[in-house]
């Protein structure tokens, strides 16, 4: 399975193809708004400003499953991420990460790019993937790893 063969449903509903991003460098990563790693949402946004022109697609995945960190539907999180962080870039639903529920694109990216001591699940919120050109997963980060932290490897890919 290549990544471009899954789909996701966006903020307003509406069922997306990941093959419209066929050809960008993603960076995929599930998000929450009430969680430490929140202000991330600000340095993903400056990454997403920065190199959206040079073919960088940030991706937001909303989830809940981590200490109940993004509780609101999905117009309350949209509302949030737009409101204190200015967010532009490609917010979805809120997707399980995890289990039997686990959305079909995380448990690709998670068994594509595992964890420490190869680890499948998602530890906590803002885990990132990084996707390149061709769709292949090229690295996950951890919730700790910074969106600055990650420009190296999003420029060696763009």
């Amino acid at each position: 399975m290549m990544i471009y063969q899954y789909e996701a449903t966006d903020m307003s509903g509406k069922l997306q193809p990941l093959s419209k991003y066929e050809g960008d460098v993603l960076l995929i990563v599930n998000t929450a708004s009430k969680c430490g790693f929140t202000p991330q949402l600000d340095g993903l946004e400056t990454l997403y400003a920065q190199y959206k022109d040079q073919g960088l697609q940030v991706l937001g995945f909303p989830c809940n499953q981590f200490g109940h960190q993004d509780p609101g539907t999905n117009e309350e999180i949209n509302e949030f991420c737009q409101l204190n962080y200015g967010v532009s870039f490609p917010m979805f639903a809120k997707v399980d990460v995890n289990g039997k529920d686990a959305h079909p694109l995380f448990q690709y990216l998670a068994k594509e790019a595992p964890g420490l001591l190869g680890s499948k699940a998602i530890k906590w919120n803002f885990t990132k993937f990084l996707v390149d050109r061709q769709g292949n997963v090229i690295e996950r980060f951890s919730p700790q790893t910074t969106p600055a932290e990650i420009e190296s490897a999003i420029k060696k890919l763009i």
